[in-house]
C-alpha cells in the first residue's frame, strides 16, 4: 500500500531533527516499532528511504516519523518541506515490534534510534500495559536530545516506565549521566538486566558494540532484538 499524503504538522524536535505528521487513514494498521518507506522527488528522480514511526498505534488521528537532517540531497528536500506538501508513504514493515509480549524489557537507543522506542513506550503507556520498561538514550550533546517532554509526561502516567539520558560529549553544565553505554551503566541502572529482553536501535557501529557487550554480559541471542538505524 502506497499513499501520497499531505503533511498536517511539522514539529521541530531539535536543531537538526523534525517530526512530520500525516492524517492516519482507517486502513493504516501497524505495530509499535515498525517503519514506513517515504518517497520524495529529488532532482526529478523518485528516492525512497525507510523511517521508523515515532507515533503509536494507540494514536488514531495521525501517524508520525522523525528525521535527523544530514545535509544530503534527500535530506535537504525534506527539510525544506512545509505543511501541505505531499510525500508518498508505504505500508508499515518490520519485526522490531512490541505489543506486551514480555514482562520486562530494556530499550537501548543511540541518537535518532530512539524513534521506535518512543512508539513502544507510548503504546505501553496508552494501553496501560503492565510491562516494566527501562529506556537508556545515548546522544552526543544536550542539543541532540529529543522527546524529553514526551518521555517526562509518559513517566508521570506510567509508573512502569523509567527513562534516562547519557551523553558522550556533555558540556560542563550537564548534571546527568556522561559517557557511552557500558556494562557498568546497565548494571547500575538496570540491576535486573538478566531478566529482560533487550531492544537495541542506533547507528550500526553503536549497535554492533551494544550487541557484543550484551553477549559478554551473558544475554542470550533470543533475548536481543535489534534494528539498524533507519532514515539516516
Amino acid at each position: 500500500m502506497k499513499n501520497k499524503q499531505p503533511i498536517i504538522d511539522i514539529i521541530q524536535r531539535s536543531h537538526d531533527t523534525k517530526s512530520f505528521r500525516f492524517t492516519r487513514k482507517d486502513d493504516f494498521d501497524y505495530k509499535p516499532g515498525q517503519y514506513v518507506i517515504v518517497t520524495l522527488d529529488v532532482d526529478g528522480k523518485s528516492v525512497s528511504k525507510p523511517f521508523t514511526l515515532s507515533s503509536s498505534p494507540s494514536e488514531k488521528e495521525h501517524i508520525e516519523f522523525t528525521k535527523k537532517f544530514t545535509g544530503h540531497d534527500y535530506s535537504n528536500v525534506m527539510d525544506a518541506m512545509v505543511i501541505g506538501d505531499e510525500m508518498i508513504i508505504s505500508k508499515p514493515y518490520g519485526q522490531f515490534t512490541f505489543e506486551g509480549e514480555y514482562d520486562k524489557i530494556a530499550l537501548i537507543s543511540g541518537g535518532i534510534g530512539i524513534t521506535p522506542m518512543i512508539s513502544i513506550c507510548k503504546y505501553c503507556t496508552d494501553m496501560q500495559l503492565s510491562t516494566d520498561i527501562k529506556l537508556i538514550c545515548s546522544n552526543k550533546t544536550e542539543d541532540d536530545i529529543i522527546f524529553t517532554d514526551e518521555l517526562e509526561e509518559m513517566m508521570q502516567q506510567n509508573p512502569n516506565l523509567y527513562a534516562f539520558d547519557t551523553l558522550t560529549r556533555a558540556s560542563d553544565e550537564w548534571t546527568g549521566c556522561s559517557g557511552r553505554i557500558c556494562d557498568t551503566l546497565i548494571q547500575k541502572e538496570i540491576p535486573d538486566y538478566a531478566e529482560r529482553v533487550f531492544y537495541v536501535c542506533g547507528p550500526p557501529p553503536m549497535m554492533d558494540s551494544m550487541v557484543e557487550m550484551l553477549k559478554i554480559m551473558n544475554i542470550a541471542d533470543e533475548m536481543i532484538k535489534q534494528e539498524s538505524l533507519l532514515g539516516y
